[in-house]
């Protein structure tokens, strides 16, 4: 049996390229690229994943993390950012190119994808579909069946390992032919369009952008680890050049516990409920050398401001005890709540 590998986010699209080329009796095996920008949260439990999309649409999915390589490429995308610090092209580029390098892993014949033409203005142009095909070496491998029949024939059309006629020409931004096409499926439950980048979001790309600003001022890529607890909660930096992330809920408190690194200070209140927060000192020539009193001040801040974002009961109270730990050591700092005026610039 002839084997196609998919490019899967997930979405609608690349669900319903899935299966129109499962529906001619190819095996379709979907990959998942996940980067600290979209799909990290999956890894936790791959298998559950793979049986929901089993589940749900039939679809054999497998993961594969692209962190490193996606940060290598974030610094300095040939083809620029869109809006905000999102490399739409460049990170086309980059899977495809990592899907055709798995096609022997796979045994699978060709490529194929879920992108309509003119759908994106930016990665889905005509002209920016053949940049892709290029530069990620998948000239004549890479099928789009959904708006296969306004591109030309690629080489398993042509070789008949897929009926050309039985694909489809959709291109534009209406969703009403794909939502048609989902129905005809029975597939029913499935993900608003969107992209689920956080490099599209303008506040959280600001805060990636910055961070890649610094790192650059000592020739370094960022780290994965920085960049997992700055898209992992309410983030501030402190006077002396430290981060501060809070949860804002449970989830997000858990979170936080587990991205912490040794050398962190990972502090929660000890008598009530409220953010657990993770301070971190950066390794930048931004911010300056570490010392025993500027540690002092960054715990002090980050205990005060735990207690701000408490709840309004606790608040009230005007002091609290907030536990500190890192590495084997263990603090308790009784503080007040940081007035509002104080860290009104320290937001990110």
């Amino acid at each position: 049996m002839t084997t196609a590998l998919a490019l899967y986010s997930g979405g609608l699209d690349s669900t319903l390229a899935c299966r129109l080329i499962m529906e001619q009796g190819v095996r379709v095996v979907a990959v998942k690229f996940v980067t600290p920008f979209f799909g990290a949260a999956l890894l936790a439990d791959p298998e559950a994943y793979r049986a929901e999309v089993r589940r749900r649409y039939g679809i054999e999915v497998m993961l594969r993390d692209l962190t490193e390589p996606y940060l290598r490429m974030l610094a300095a995308p040939a083809h620029g950012y869109g809006k905000n610090f999102n490399p739409c092209v460049d990170c086309k580029v980059l899977l495809m190119g990592e899907a055709r390098r798995m096609l022997a892993e796979l045994d699978a014949s060709f490529l194929i994808s879920g992108e309509v033409l003119g759908q994106r203005p930016m990665s889905q142009r005509r002209d920016t579909l053949r940049v892709i095909e290029r530069d990620s070496g998948c000239d004549d491998l890479l099928l789009r069946p959904l708006s296969a029949r306004h591109l030309p024939p690629t080489r398993p059309e042509r070789e008949g390992l897929v009926d050309r006629e039985r694909l489809l020409a959709f291109r534009g931004r209406n969703r009403t032919p794909q939502i048609e096409l989902a129905a005809r499926f029975g597939i029913e439950d499935y993900e608003s369009p969107g992209g689920g980048c956080v490099l599209t979001d303008p506040n959280l790309a600001k805060r990636i952008r910055g961070l890649y600003g610094e790192a650059a001022l000592a020739g370094k890529i960022p780290a994965a680890a920085d960049i997992r607890l700055l898209l992992a909660g309410r983030v501030l930096r402190l006077p002396g050049g430290a981060w501060l992330v809070l949860g804002r809920d449970e989830p997000e408190n858990d979170r936080l516990q587990t991205l912490a690194l040794p050398s962190d200070w990972l502090l929660n209140l000890r008598d009530d409920p409220g953010p657990t927060a993770v301070l971190r000192r950066p390794s930048t020539p931004a911010a300056p050398a570490d010392s025993r009193g500027q540690e002092e001040r960054d715990l002090a801040a980050a205990a005060a401001l735990v207690l701000r974002y408490a709840g309004k009961s606790c608040r009230a109270k005007g002091r609290a005890v907030v536990t500190a730990e890192t590495a084997g050591r263990e603090r308790e700092l009784t503080t007040a709540p940081m007035a509002d005026e104080i860290f009104a610039d320290w937001r990110h």
